[in-house]
């Protein structure tokens, strides 16, 4: 075991400034044990008990005093005291008002007398509210309306809300509030009418409620919308106020704003955003802050500010912290040996600091007896060789305006039998010595040292001096011992000391404070910041012995210290935090040597707050709409004093913001003013625009607030008609738009327009011209006829309408077009109406209308426009276009359906442009580079097929349709990945699998039982009639023929009557993937290039002039399954 080398005290003895539990066989002075409050509230109904308890030895004879004087409660028939106690009972038959004072209770016997806070008795009175005729509110909607309560004022103080309909109005609306009582309206609607808005008063102490007279609200309602009205102050009024509250006690802060729309409210402290930390809480739509128990760092300038989308108001409401006297440390009774020395300290705090009052026995003690021993040096009273002329009861008053404080503290000087109650607790008024461990006799040596209070110290301190040691205390009437048992342990160490930090506001940081200590031994681990404990909260936590700081502020900079406590020993880190964060605001900005455009403004910086800072100078040039700030200039952060240049003739005010990497400094306070006169810009982009037929709209941009030049800016409008006689008219507005009525439809007026201000006229515009309104164009354009016709585009002509009927500007002329059906009479087309507008050209207007589509037939009429309305619509005329090109065949389909082949189908293009005369398909293997075939393919052919040299083989296929015009879009695409190894092996591994083996053999079986059964039936001599018919070949594709080419035979048979063409065939089942249904029986074989072997019979026919009235024979997957077999 290591050994704690640091001097140990063994704290064996009890020293004078402790307090001590005294036995009350013991005599003693009077303690005040309990009392009444110090505002005492009681029900003058009841018994009226004012309670005083105390010990002592003897026991306390209580006495009162009432407001300052002697109270004889034995010659009061009102009043009694209960025995052996100081309680106060005052029955107040007959006028109990003569009972509201100020009582003291004092407790005395031979050795001092305690004395009890003066307690202030108020009655408590059954809250009557005033009969009165509350005369009914009318007011109309939008307007704010403030309900007063004036509650009966208690005590206690009572709380208050309102209720209307039998139900508790709700705080909890944005323009519904209620605070001291009043309720608040910023704006009232309709629904707010109500003849029954009462106030309730609860009062706490009988938990009575009280409810006044109801109030009777009618709201007036308008054919027209509520009229919008800028932010105003209901509570508080003014631009300022201020607030002072106690620490401890709640704070609230509230902002009530009228308004249409209903302002939102936001709040700033000391210029910056208000960072809500618990237990903060902002309520009622930001119209409220409550703070429960406030601190010093809840005062400064709260701003909260009211806006809605005509304006803004601020106010700021500047909180003062004050604080009654609490106590740091309270004097605490001595018991004393005779010559032994002590003192009382009586030590508190508040704002303002208090002022100490010392008394003994309830008289001061600048007027008690003089004491030679006994010495008062401001909050600490000190007694030296005390003698039993020094007992007595010791009162220490602390006092400021806002409270008190008052303790009792007893000095009692004994001469008694020595007694030890703890060996660390030991009375030291008697000759102390130690034994050494186990009674081998006194403690000797350097390292041993007995103090003159009993306390011994052992110094440096070894593994050897664990042990038992005797503690011996005698006088003269005898003597007492105890033991104590001493253990060495491993001394506590601080592994890792915390380090010093430099960081940015908003950031985290961690205090490491490693630890090592003996495992037997508790340490406990305690973060100081300056001589201040940490509280910890969400923000400020212990991670084991480490601390940790989140989101770190202003506050949070300084020394932390590292505390590590264990029973015997305490070590101790220290690091600094250092915050950089935004600089503090400029102060003191003057202004200097000004000229027109020039003026030199210097200020004193700001504390930079650990980071290097620029600054940035801001003006605002409109005192009639303060608040408006903008940039000006930036500057180096070594100046106080820059030069700016100005505009003249314009009001100025400047600010005067630091930067640093962190942020922006709060402005500083602004400066003085300079005078500013009329405008000189010209409002620019003067335009008039007739909004209806009979209207002109005149406009313009806005001048910015910098060149107002003064306050009240208005715009001066002038207008005429143009060449005429007639003299310009004018009107002022402060709009930015002014309207010209009963206007003749589209005419041109001569505007122009310059700025005003409460110091004059600005220089007026150029003229410009405008036009009043358009209306409807009164005719259409005629003769509307079409030349150039093309598959995709036709070329509109028509004939122009006159200026006169256009009744306002010509904008163009719009040509509406739709494809009405296409000349294939089987194809369904979409009616969608389109449009194209053509812009006026010249005497012979026309246009071209593009992306029209082929063989197509379409309606067209044309309307002529202007600014704001289109004509009437000439007549239709139809026009058709020519065949062109198809587009891309649809459904395009690649599929296997064997080892060796590629089938490949399509269907007819969603837009054959014409009559499909065949299709030209091309394909090629993946490894070369140019086609290998180039088929053509008839109109009804919808599916090829190719015979592939191996299984490994892709194929890209290319497939477009012809018309007699050309061939259409090429529609491209590649085989598969079917040639894969995988792929072909299991199409082989197909055959030998055991559940396929099985099923051929059952179908050979069906198939032979069958026919067992028609030979039998056959042979009996029955007739079997069997319809004769070319058998269909199911046989792959025959690979002898390698070149391809196309071999068109005669079928042996004609087509079966009913029985549909291939083409028709094919669109009825496109998911048939048998070949031989490109006839009645016929077979068709392909080779390996693709192309066909067969016959057509009957005449050819065209696809649209089919018969679908016959069925169809489609072929079953089975066939596919006999031929396998």
């Amino acid at each position: 075991m290591g050994t704690l080398v640091e001097p140990v005290l063994l704290l064996l003895l009890w020293q004078g400034v402790w307090a001590l539990d005294i036995p009350l066989e013991v005599r003693q002075p009077p303690t005040i044990i309990k009392q009444s409050m110090k505002e005492h509230i009681v029900d003058p109904k009841d018994t009226m008990v004012i309670e005083c308890e105390a010990k002592g030895n003897p026991h306390p004879i209580f006495s009162w005093r009432r407001n300052g004087k002697y109270y004889n409660v034995a010659r009061d028939p009102q009043a009694s005291m209960r025995r052996r106690s100081g309680t106060l009972d005052i029955y107040a038959w007959n006028n109990p008002e003569q009972y509201e004072a100020e009582y003291q209770c004092i407790a005395s016997n031979e050795y001092g007398s305690a004395y009890s806070n003066k307690i202030i008795l108020r009655l408590y009175r059954a809250p009557v509210w005033p009969r009165e005729i509350l005369e009914p509110v009318v007011i109309s909607a939008g307007l704010p309306l403030v309900l007063s309560c004036d509650p009966p004022p208690g005590p206690p103080k009572p709380e208050t809300y309102w209720m209307s309909s039998c139900k508790c109005l709700s705080r909890v609306t944005s323009q519904l509030h209620y605070i001291n009582g009043d309720l608040y309206f910023s704006n009232v609607l309709f629904n707010d009418s109500a003849t029954d808005y009462c106030c309730n008063a609860r009062f706490p102490y009988k938990n009575v409620i009280q409810q006044k007279m109801p109030v009777v609200v009618k709201v007036l309602t308008s054919e027209y919308e509520l009229a919008e009205a800028a932010p105003t102050w209901l509570s508080p009024t003014g631009s300022s106020s201020s607030i002072l509250v106690l620490q401890g006690e709640e704070l609230l802060l509230e902002c009530i704003a009228a308004g249409v729309p209903t302002p939102h409210i936001t709040w700033t402290k000391d210029g910056d955003a208000l960072v809500v930390r618990s237990p903060m809480k902002v309520k009622n739509f930001n119209k409220m802050i409550q703070i429960p128990k406030a601190t010093f760092d809840d005062a400064g300038e709260y701003s909260c500010s009211a806006t809605n989308k005509i304006g803004y108001i601020e106010h700021t409401i500047t909180v003062r912290v004050k604080a009654a006297p609490f106590w740091l440390e309270k004097p605490a009774n001595l018991v004393l040996a005779p010559e032994e020395n002590g003192h009382l300290v009586c030590r508190s705090d508040g704002v303002p600091r208090p002022t100490i009052s010392w008394f003994i026995d309830g008289e001061p003690i600048e007027t008690a007896t003089p004491q030679p021993n006994r010495q008062v040096s401001g909050d600490t009273l000190t007694l030296r060789s005390v003698t039993a002329a020094n007992n007595g009861v010791y009162q220490c008053n602390a006092s400021n305006e806002y409270g008190y404080l008052l303790a009792n503290a007893f000095v009692n000087v004994l001469r008694k039998f020595p007694l030890i109650h703890d060996i660390n607790n030991v009375k030291l008024f008697f000759t102390v010595y130690f034994k050494s461990k186990y009674g081998q006799g006194n403690l000797e040596g350097n390292r041993f040292k007995i103090h003159s209070n009993g306390t011994l110290e052992i110094k440096r301190i070894r593994v050897e001096d664990q042990g038992t040691y005797l503690c011996i205390v005698s006088n003269v009437a005898g003597r007492d011992e105890s033991q104590v048992r001493v253990e060495v342990k491993e001394p506590t160490l601080i592994v890792t000391r915390p380090q010093s930090m430099k960081v940015i506001r908003g950031t985290d940081v961690r205090f490491e404070c490693s630890v090592k200590a003996d495992v037997t031994t508790p340490v406990t681990t305690t973060w100081m910041k300056g001589k201040k404990p940490v509280t910890l909260s969400w923000r400020i936590s212990l991670d084991e012995s480490n601390l940790v700081i989140s989101n770190v502020n202003r506050g949070d900079e300084g020394n932390y210290t590292c505390v590590i406590k264990s029973e015997l020993d305490q070590k101790s880190a220290s690091a600094r935090l250092m915050v950089m964060d935004r600089p503090e605001p400029p102060t003191n900005l003057e202004l200097s040597d000004p000229y027109e455009r020039s003026v030199r403004l210097s200020w004193v910086p700001g504390d930079s707050n650990h980071n290097p800072i620029t600054g940035k100078i801001q003006y605002d040039d409109d005192d009639w709409l303060p608040g408006k700030w903008r940039n000006l200039s930036l500057y180096p952060g070594n100046l106080n004093s820059v030069i700016l240049h100005l505009t003249p003739f314009t009001y100025y005010e400047f600010r005067v913001i630091a930067i640093n990497e962190i942020g922006m400094s709060r402005p500083s306070r602004p400066s003085k003013r300079f005078q500013s006169s009329a405008p000189d810009i010209i409002p620019k982009n003067l335009k008039g625009v007739g909004t209806w037929r009979n209207n002109m709209e005149i406009s313009w941009e806005p001048l910015t607030y910098r060149e107002w030049n003064g306050p009240h800016l208005k715009y001066l409008v002038w207008w005429k008609r143009k060449d005429s006689r007639e003299d310009w008219r004018n009107a002022t507005t402060k709009w930015l738009k002014y309207y010209i009525y009963d206007a003749d439809t589209f005419t041109p007026y001569e505007l122009k327009v310059q700025a005003v201000n409460d110091f004059g006229l600005g220089p007026e515009s150029p003229v410009v011209i405008g036009y009043s309104g358009e209306d409807r164009p009164l005719t259409a354009p005629l003769n509307l006829r079409v030349s150039d016709i093309e598959s995709t585009q036709v070329t509109v002509h028509w004939d122009p309408v006159t200026r006169n009927t256009i009744m306002g500007e010509l904008k163009e002329y719009k040509v509406y077009y739709w494809r009405d059906s296409s000349q294939l009479r089987w194809l369904w087309v979409n009616r969608a109406m389109k449009s194209k507008a053509f812009p006026e050209n010249d005497l012979e207007p026309s246009g071209v209308l593009t992306g029209l589509i082929p063989y197509s037939n379409y309606k067209m009429y044309i309307v002529v426009a202007n600014n704001r309305y289109e004509g009437p619509a000439s007549n239709n005329i139809h026009f058709s276009t020519p065949e062109g090109v198809p587009s891309a065949p649809g459904s395009f389909r690649i599929q296997q359906r064997h080892l060796d082949s590629i089938y490949v189908g399509w269907d007819m293009p969603p837009e054959p442009n014409g009559i499909i005369t065949g299709y030209s398909l091309k394909y090629q293997t993946g490894t070369l580079a140019q086609y290998l075939k180039h088929s053509q393919i008839p109109w009804e052919i919808l599916l090829f097929s190719v015979r592939r040299y191996d299984r490994y083989t892709r194929y890209r296929f290319s497939v477009a349709a012809r018309t007699r015009i050309g061939i259409g879009e090429w529609h491209t695409e590649e085989s598969p990945h079917y040639t894969t190894e995988i792929y072909a092996q299991d199409q082989v591994d197909i055959s030998t699998q055991g559940w396929f083996i099985g099923i051929m053999c059952a179908v050979a079986l069906i198939v032979l039982i069958l026919l067992i059964v028609c030979f039998i039936k056959r042979s009996r001599g029955g007739k079997y009639p069997v319809r004769e018919k070319k058998d269909i070949s199911l046989e792959p594709v025959d690979d002898k023929d390698q070149e391809g080419s196309f071999d068109y035979r005669e079928e042996e048979r004609g087509l079966q009557r009913g029985q549909p063409s291939m083409e028709a065939m094919m669109k009825r089942s496109d998911s048939d993937d048998s070949l031989v249904d490109y006839g009645e029986g016929g077979e068709i074989q392909f080779n390996e290039d693709g192309s066909f072997i067969g016959q057509y019979t009957g005449t050819r026919r065209d696809v649209r002039e089919l018969d679908f009235g016959g069925g169809l024979e489609l072929h079953s997957p089975m066939n596919t399954i006999y031929s396998l077999a």
